[in-house]
């Protein structure tokens, strides 16, 4: 096993059997093959669904059959990812279950339970009465958890994550606390992927004053993103990845999606906290956005997920 994988002993697959759930899950077996982890396949029948179901129905029979329903499709769509874990990775371990209540927070109470260290899933999901909710629980989950979150969007690619899909890796750095975790375990992927990291430090020019010299202007942009781009050469060059570094201008997160559909990047990872984070139940708007639009898995790694 890699060393890069040392700290994924497990990784949990949430579920709702939606395709945006089997993408997320596919690409988690993929990390979880590269780590030799344990994966655990979850679904959550949404409290609120029940109580509409019940509230709706005249019958108590009847709502005891649409309850049994419910956990019916939870039931299959574990089944249906845990039988997907099984045939392309049959080495594997795989734990099952299904539980009742709102769905991040039984994940994030089922991630401090399990001692699970990584989670995997797509960015939607189902809703209604009939199904299982996933969809925006996604960034829910993100606010929440302590453990690093594979996040794969509708638009990503259906290719497997291995050492001959990922050549490079996109690691955003504002130099912030957050941002050096995950630069830690964006060098650390990028090493197991044997893949190049794409190191990017982006400020906006709109926060200096119209007054302001140029040149003074260039300093104060250079300075503190030459101290950022250093950091991650010291990762870098740890584990003997190589580096392409740069310094941009705009909004940081519209800097990091050109940047990752111009240079054909394979995998982003970046901070869920900033420089305006303080807190574990925090998700950086850079961030946010980058999960919202981006084309390409993103790995999100919380000041906690150490």
């Amino acid at each position: 096993m890699s060393p890069t994988f040392d700290a994924i002993d497990s990784i949990l697959l949430p579920t709702d059997g939606s395709d945006g759930a089997l993408a997320g899950a596919k690409r988690g077996v993929d990390l979880a093959a590269m780590a030799d982890a344990t994966v655990h396949v979850l679904s959550v029948i949404e409290t609120s669904v029940i109580d509409s179901v019940s509230s709706a129905l005249e019958s108590a029979s009847a709502a005891d059959e649409q309850r049994a329903a419910l956990e019916a499709d939870a039931e299959s769509a574990v089944e249906s990812v845990a039988t997907m874990v099984r045939n392309r990775q049959p080495g594997l371990e795989v734990t099952t279950a299904t539980e009742r209540g709102t769905p991040f927070r039984v994940i994030d109470r089922y991630v401090d339970a399990r001692d699970i260290d990584a989670i995997a899933m797509g960015t939607t999901g189902r809703t209604g009465l009939t199904r299982v909710v996933l969809g925006s629980v996604t960034e829910n989950v993100l606010r929440s958890v302590g453990v690093p979150v594979l996040v794969v969007p509708p638009a990503a690619s259906e290719s497997r994550l291995t050492e001959s899909t990922v050549e490079n890796v996109l690691l955003p750095t504002d130099g912030s606390d957050g941002a050096a975790v995950a630069v830690d375990w964006g060098s650390r992927l990028a090493a197991a992927f044997d893949a190049m990291v794409h190191a990017i430090y982006s400020v906006e020019t709109s926060r200096f004053s119209p007054q302001m010299d140029p040149g003074e202007m260039l300093a104060d942009l250079e300075q503190p993103g030459e101290e950022a781009l250093q950091t991650v050469r010291e990762h870098t060059r740890e584990r003997g990845v190589s580096l392409a570094g740069t310094i941009a201008t705009g909004p940081p997160a519209r800097v990091i999606l050109d940047y990752a559909a111009d240079n054909e990047i394979d995998l982003i990872t970046m901070g869920t906290h900033g420089r305006s984070g303080f807190e574990r139940h925090f998700l950086g708007s850079v961030t946010e956005t980058v999960v919202r639009n981006a084309e390409r898995p993103v790995v999100c790694v919380p000041m906690s997920g150490e």
